[in-house]
């Protein structure tokens, strides 16, 4: 038996609720996914932070922010991370459409940037 027409439009309406809860999910498990990374990624490095400098567990927040600042936030230091991230930049084709898909391109891309900006002025010879 024939759909009338109205049957036919109340169908893809329905239909059309239907794909929007189902990105709605799908974007929530992905931004889910991001938060475990995140929190996976954050725990790790602190941990290997607190391996490696264990008299850093027992400062506070305030007294933990002013050593980073003063020992890694140096300009030495950002010199460093813009040629890791350069070199991960450069390797990036080669690995595949699984960083990409993350989102995680930009950032090198970035320092990237960064990089040849300091390679113009010189200051990346001195890293």
């Amino acid at each position: 038996m024939a759909k009338t027409k109205i049957e036919k439009i109340a169908s893809i309406e329905e239909e059309i609720k239907q794909l929007e809860n189902k990105k709605k999910r799908l974007i929530q498990e992905q931004k889910e996914q991001e938060r475990k990374d995140r929190t996976s990624r954050l725990c790790k490095r602190m941990g290997f932070i607190e391996k490696l400098l264990p008299g850093t567990i027992p400062l506070t927040e305030e007294q933990f922010k002013t050593f980073v600042e003063q020992t890694i936030a140096t300009e030495h230091s950002r010199r460093i991370l813009d040629g890791l991230t350069a070199r991960n930049a450069a390797t990036a084709p080669t690995q595949g459409a699984e960083t990409a898909a993350r989102g995680n391109t930009q950032p090198a891309a970035k320092a990237t940037q960064t990089a040849q900006e300091d390679s113009a002025d010189g200051s990346a010879a001195q890293g």
